[in-house]
């Protein structure tokens, strides 16, 4: 079971950038679809964005497109967002997750078996 591990959250204000990582337990990391989901109080749990296991293909939501960028670095066993021109309506816990699923599922933001704990995204206006 691969133990996922988010830092970099923090107080930023509206159009700023910030960089959150996702830190892997196992080798195994690199055998795994990666997403980058939020959750802002009240609302849904909210799919941002995927990267597949060699990281040859990606997928971003309309929310993030264009101003959140998915990367990993399977040596090091860590998935990172990049997040630019932060709004205040990205305020929200930011949880990445590895999925086993085939790109075609996972890559929708479906079927993600490990989960993060998640990590404080704060955008001032």
């Amino acid at each position: 079971q691969v133990r996922l591990v988010e830092s970099g959250g923090g107080l930023v204000q509206a159009g700023d950038s910030l960089t959150l990582s996702c830190a892997a337990s196992e080798d195994t990391f690199s055998t795994y679809t990666m997403g980058w989901f939020r959750q802002a109080p009240g609302k849904d749990r909210e799919f941002l964005t995927a990267i597949s296991w060699g990281g040859s293909h990606t997928y971003y939501a309309d929310s993030v497109e264009g101003r959140f960028t998915i990367s990993r670095d399977n040596a090091k066993n860590t998935l990172y967002l990049r997040m630019s021109t932060l709004r205040p309506e990205d305020t929200a816990v930011y949880s990445c997750a590895a999925s086993s699923s085939s790109w075609l599922v996972a890559g929708l933001g479906y079927e993600y078996n490990y989960w993060g704990q998640g990590t404080q995204v704060t955008v001032s206006s």
